[in-house]
């Protein structure tokens, strides 16, 4: 069990780590990113990888925004909002797209 900190790693011997909050230190509503080293006996090094997870709000719908990560110049993609939800009994009934920069 752990409290994570965001920018401090926290070191075990096990391969698995439960992630705790409290009433008082939520995970805060939205995307978060997890990253996983590894070091092997020899002192060796992995690279890093990467989890994103979305903490999902009870009351609102949660935007869930799926894109290619990379595109080829000139040619279309698609994005797409189907993993995006509400809590029941709502749904979705409008997506409003944008391009930030």
């Amino acid at each position: 069990m752990a409290i994570f900190e965001a920018g401090v790693p926290i070191e075990t011997a096990e391969n698995a780590i439960s992630v705790d909050v409290t009433p008082n230190r939520p995970l805060p509503i939205g995307r978060h990113i997890f990253q996983l080293e590894v070091v092997d006996d020899s002192g060796n090094r992995s690279a890093p990888d990467r989890v994103e997870i979305i903490v999902r709000d009870e009351d609102n719908p949660t935007a869930v925004l799926d894109a290619p990560a990379t595109v080829p110049f000139g040619r279309p993609f698609r994005l797409s909002g189907q993993r995006s939800s509400d809590p029941p009994p709502g749904q979705i009934a409008r997506y409003i797209w944008t391009l930030v920069q």
